[in-house]
């Protein structure tokens, strides 16, 4: 077997519902298997997904805690587990410079817009109120820096004009369900790495 042709462990990281963790459970093969969830929130419906598929959980609790004290607890775990990749799914946590850059090349996030467009929060209101005439998806290696990594994959959509937020995000959200395993599987068969700040394919 060469390299790339050998099964990565992944871990997911999620703060709710689980739905882009659903798609990621649902397309493990031959590249992938994850092997952990961990939730800073208790109860999250991720969880039961997981539970289900019989995936290992963890719930690590962020109250009272630093953001290096939280990250630190996190990243002990994820390396007792074997992790190879790390993937963000609806994590609503940012992360301290020293997880990511321990994990550099490693961790992944999906954002809902067409980065480098609409980093942050309230995407889809500030994609609307600025009349876009499409939007999207991003999947991109994580940095220091938020919602700034190079993208390893992206989908669109058309943005209408009798558009809500949630109608958008809920039609944005059905190109990540088959986006992000896509990417996923780019990675954990090393056709993309981060090298020198720049997604780089093979």
């Amino acid at each position: 077997m060469t390299p790339s042709s050998v099964e990565k462990s992944v871990a997911v990281l999620i703060s709710g519902r689980g739905n882009n963790l659903g798609a990621l459970i649902a397309a493990q093969d031959s590249s992938y298997k994850i092997i952990l969830v961990i939730s800073n929130v208790e109860g999250a419906a991720g969880l039961d997904k997981a539970g289900s598929a019989n995936i290992p959980t963890l719930v690590i609790p962020h109250n009272g805690k630093t953001r290096e004290a939280f990250d630190a607890e996190m990243d002990a775990a994820l390396r007792a587990a074997g992790a190879q990749i790390v993937v963000l799914a609806g994590f609503m946590r940012i992360l301290s410079d020293g997880f990511v850059r321990g994990w550099e090349g490693k961790l992944i996030n999906i954002h809902p817009s067409l980065l480098p467009a609409y980093r942050g929060t309230r995407v889809h209101e500030r994609v609307i109120e600025a009349k876009e005439a499409l939007s999207g998806a991003s999947v991109h290696f994580v940095v220091p820096e938020l919602d700034a990594g190079p993208v390893i994959a992206q989908a669109s959509v058309p943005v209408h004009a009798s558009d809500t937020p949630q109608a958008l995000a809920d039609r944005v959200l059905e190109v990540e369900l088959k986006l992000y395993p896509e990417a996923l599987k780019l990675l954990a068969t090393d056709k993309v790495k981060l090298q020198n700040g720049l997604a780089v394919f093979s």
